[in-house]
């Protein structure tokens, strides 16, 4: 199972939120090459990069940033954060992306996700953010009333590589991750589902651990590696145990 540590950037800094709030951030790095830098050394193998403003003006804002991390490491990287067009989806991978993830898109429009998916086949992936189980989009400031399971399996039949799972109440939290729900996902659907959101301790990794074999293949950690709980080796080491 992969251990995918996050780097997320507002205003050109490497920052976390608390439950997605823009104004509830702790600053880590003041540059994210920076950040993805510390990461490798640590053993990285894959980064989650999330262009926060581009979440809230729908449209990519951090290129500059992104590109020096597709360039300076030779890890692969995952992108979200504003990919509401086939431009920008485009543009991304342009930007030497390994996967590009949307959200907000896939929900408002199906037809726009089976078209990026058929011609950026295996480069898809589609992020579920949920609150209380239903679907949040926009940067998580809109809440919707479609199920988190019933887009799972839109996006499924859609065509997506892969699905990204945050239980929102927990992100930036380290409460640990909503164990329950993520299997619930994962169970409904054959294609990979990565968990993200409150992982607190190893013990977070161990139980996602137990879960590979029902579909969960990574593991997205913020500011439990932020801030010390315990080191990306540790949890790399415990991951593939």
């Amino acid at each position: 199972m992969l251990v995918i540590p996050a780097i997320d950037i507002k205003d050109g800094r490497c920052v976390r939120l608390y439950q997605g709030e823009m104004a509830k951030e702790t600053v880590y790095f003041e540059s994210p090459v920076e950040a993805a830098r510390h990461w490798v050394e640590e053993g990285a193998e894959f980064f989650h990069v999330v262009d926060l403003n581009g979440a809230i003006e729908g449209r990519p804002v951090h290129k500059q940033e992104v590109v020096a991390i597709c360039l300076g490491f030779g890890v692969p990287v995952q992108l979200g954060g504003g990919l509401r067009s086939m431009e920008a989806v485009e543009e991304a991978l342009a930007l030497g992306v390994e996967r590009v993830v949307v959200g907000t898109a896939a929900y408002e429009d199906r037809n726009f996700l089976r078209t990026i998916c058929k011609r950026f086949s295996g480069k898809i992936v589609v992020a579920i953010d949920a609150r209380d189980g239903r679907v949040a989009i926009k940067g998580w400031k809109e809440d919707t009333s479609m199920d988190a399971l019933e887009l799972a399996r839109h996006c499924e039949e859609d065509g997506a590589s892969c699905i990204l799972y945050t239980d929102i109440s927990r992100d930036g939290t380290r409460l640990g991750v909503n164990i329950e729900e993520t299997l619930r996902i994962a169970s409904s659907v054959s294609i990979p589902v990565i968990a993200s959101g409150g992982v607190g301790s190893l013990d977070d990794i161990r139980r996602l651990r137990e879960l590979e074999k029902n579909g969960v293949e990574g593991v997205i950690v913020g500011r439990a590696l932020y801030s010390g709980a315990f080191t990306l080796r540790d949890a790399i080491s415990v991951a593939a145990s």
